[in-house]
């Protein structure tokens, strides 16, 4: 049976890691479902959601070198709505007015930074620290 990209198919979980799940597919050919294919929500530990020898409908999402990609999560039917992310550009329209451009807070930076560096040196010059006379 040949596997195509897109494809739903049944399969049988062969072998667990800390990275993904091993799926024995139709055919004979084994695929990997990432830790990151296997639910909607965040998954700390594969063992929650999967055992060896559990059925499994996957979604084959990459063919790459005879290595097969699979994903859990998309091949279910009524997957967990996206959050849609809206871009705003940063300086876009009618702004706060209070945001500083790149070289203002480079500048304040290595003001800053100068301040700490002649503070450390006149600190370190006190209690006699490198480059100090011994006698």
């Amino acid at each position: 049976m040949s596997i195509e990209l897109g494809s739903k198919l049944e399969g049988k979980v062969t072998g667990i890691t800390h990275f993904g799940a091993f799926v024995l597919l139709p055919g004979g050919q084994t695929g990997l479902v990432h830790i990151s294919e296997i639910a909607d929500s965040y998954v700390r530990d594969i063992n929650e959601h999967l055992k060896v020898n559990d059925p499994v409908t996957v979604k084959v999402i990459n063919l790459d070198n005879g290595k097969i990609g699979l994903s859990i999560r998309q091949a279910s039917d009524n997957p967990a709505p996206t959050r849609e992310r809206s871009f705003r550009p940063r300086n876009a329209g009618g702004g706060s007015g209070n945001r500083q451009s790149f070289e203002d807070k480079m500048g304040r930076f290595m003001k800053d930074s100068e301040d700490r560096l002649q503070a450390l040196k006149r600190s370190d010059a006190k209690r006699g620290g490198r480059g100090g006379r011994r006698g």
